[in-house]
């Protein structure tokens, strides 16, 4: 509804109540409705489910349309995200935020930081993304809010046009609720673990959960070592308990992301049942690193199977967990990636070593083989050094055409030295162009960093610690923060703004009339900051 069919059916509503709603303004509760346009969580999932599927659709029609996020770790620093988003580029189109696991794990859990291996409260993640559109809608009401003061000027200035120019962007208000996809890392248990925890993520608001192929109690971020894998058929109950959980709860077209991290993973914790030759488990078995043994050969307590009428036995850690065969982990990605598919899955996530394009391209062809449409999401993980990787990628193929690399130590590209050579720079157009070139290549709709604002936060939290500790003292502050927010217009200038002191004024006003207490006065020292 426009601004004044959102007042006339407030009107309708207080023109049927008695006398005593009597001070209650139906402008007012309109500019309260529209601030809280989104009342549930599941009000977000299917708006943002919608958003989703429409960018797919849109992905597969274009390459260039693919669509990226951040990984966020509080709801500020989501919130933040966004509002710049629409300041720099006037809208949230194919821009989406992305809720990390690793992140939760080490600055959400009560137990102080914790490595990524799914130690963290189940229960932090569902708060997490209730708390990410919080902030979220939050930004909504205080930019609205701003509009609605904007209005009320325009119209005590007597100008006409200017009110209704304003009221020309509340109605084509765009929100800042985009989609989250939420880590729920391997499901925390067992199926029935999972769909409860979706079901919580869900409720918060997510309409696109990741879940990983890797065993639940085993669990380890997917770019270190000790990964152990599951059978497929344990992976696939886990998918079909992120159906229901959305299912059941109205969301029908919400989003499945299956993430294999079999590229890295060279454990199994069980051999796979086999029903049939051929099937599934008979595959996955097929990867087991084995040899042939005779029955009189055979240990006490050795696991052997058959495999072609030949008993064979899996290599067995210390640990338990059976090995696979060295160098399978590309094969293992597309069985996977196919049969996640086969399952539900809606998005495919490969864990890879390094970024690199032929290598993900090289995957996903042999899985479009099968599913055409299949499509990718892709880390573009802090876990990588990008700027060694590109740079040994390009020393290798400037060899390869026969390009003088004399001048450049292959085993010491990260040198500072080489910061301004020929060879960086063409390394850093590689890095720039990454995105754009797997999402046309290699059919990757999504571009996500997992840790960025982990990073970002470290960084800068360093250089004010060196400038305001240091020599420079309160200069260190105002030159590296302060002006700079000044300069670059960001809104946290105006921190009491942001915390919503104007809004609280706002319906100061709304409640008690005349008689309010505002913040917002002539000896507010924000005031300091208007007008630039």
């Amino acid at each position: 509804m426009s601004y004044q069919d959102e007042i006339k059916a407030a009107a309708a509503v207080l023109e049927k109540a008695d006398a005593s709603w009597s001070a209650i303004q139906a402008e007012s509760v309109a500019r309260m409705r529209l601030q809280n346009k989104f009342k549930t969580g599941l009000d977000i999932a299917k708006y943002t489910a919608s958003i989703m599927r429409r960018d797919m659709a849109e992905f597969d029609k274009d390459k260039t349309k693919y669509t990226q996020s951040l990984g966020c770790w509080h709801g500020f620093v989501g919130q933040q995200k966004l509002i710049s988003i629409k300041k720099h580029f006037g809208s949230t189109e194919r821009r989406y935020l992305y809720l990390s696991g690793w992140m939760v794990a080490a600055l959400r859990s009560d137990f102080g930081p914790l490595p990524d291996q799914s130690m963290h409260e189940k229960t932090a993640v569902a708060s997490l993304v209730n708390e990410l559109y919080t902030f979220l809608r939050q930004a909504d009401a205080r930019e609205l809010g701003g509009l609605f003061r904007a209005l009320d000027a325009a119209r005590a200035a007597g100008d006409e046009a200017k009110a209704k120019e304003i009221e020309a962007q509340i109605d084509g208000y765009e929100t800042h609720i985009v989609p989250i996809i939420a880590d729920i890392d391997a499901g925390f248990g067992n199926a029935e673990a999972t769909y409860l925890m979706a079901k919580q993520m869900i409720e918060a608001g997510a309409c696109c959960l990741q879940i990983e192929n890797q065993v639940a109690d085993e669990k380890q971020c997917g770019h270190q070592d000790g990964k152990v894998t599951v059978p497929h058929n344990d992976f696939h109950a886990k998918l079909r308990a992120l159906r229901y959980a959305f299912l059941e709860l109205g969301v029908d077209d919400g989003l499945i992301v299956a993430r294999t991290d079999s590229e890295g993973a060279g454990l199994t914790k069980e051999i796979a049942v086999v029903k049939e030759p051929g099937d599934q488990g008979d595959v996955y078995n097929s990867f087991l690193d084995v040899e042939e043994v005779d029955v009189a050969d055979m240990k006490q307590g050795d696991v052997v199977f058959n495999r072609d009428g030949k008993l064979v036995r899996p290599k067995r850690l210390p640990s338990g967990l059976y090995q696979f065969r060295p160098g399978t982990g590309h094969e293992r990605c597309v069985f996977d990636c196919i049969e996640a598919i086969n399952a539900g899955a809606d998005l495919l996530w490969i864990e890879t070593a390094i970024p690199t394009v032929h290598e993900i391209k090289g995957m996903m062809d042999e899985v479009r083989k099968v599913h055409p449409d299949a499509k990718l999401v892709y880390n573009n993980s802090p876990s990588f050094n990008w700027t060694l990787s590109f740079r040994q990628q390009t020393y290798d193929a400037w060899a390869a055409e026969g390009k003088d690399v004399s001048a450049y130590d292959r085993a010491n590209l990260m040198s500072a030295e080489y910061d301004e050579s020929e060879l960086s720079a063409a390394a850093d157009a590689r890095i720039k162009t990454f995105q754009a070139d797997t999402s046309r290549e290699a059919n990757v709709f999504h571009h996500l960093i997992t840790l960025p604002t982990y990073h970002t936060t470290a960084l800068s939290v360093d250089n004010l610690a060196k400038e305001y500790f240091g020599e420079a003292g309160m200069l260190g502050y105002v030159a590296g923060v302060q002006r700079k927010e000044i300069r670059q217009g960001i809104a946290c200038v105006k921190h009491q703004n942001m915390a919503g002191s104007d809004m609280g004024d706002d319906h100061k006003e709304y409640f008690a009339g005349e008689n309010a207490l505002k913040a917002g006065g002539a000896k507010n020292t924000s005031n300091q900051f208007n007008n630039i």
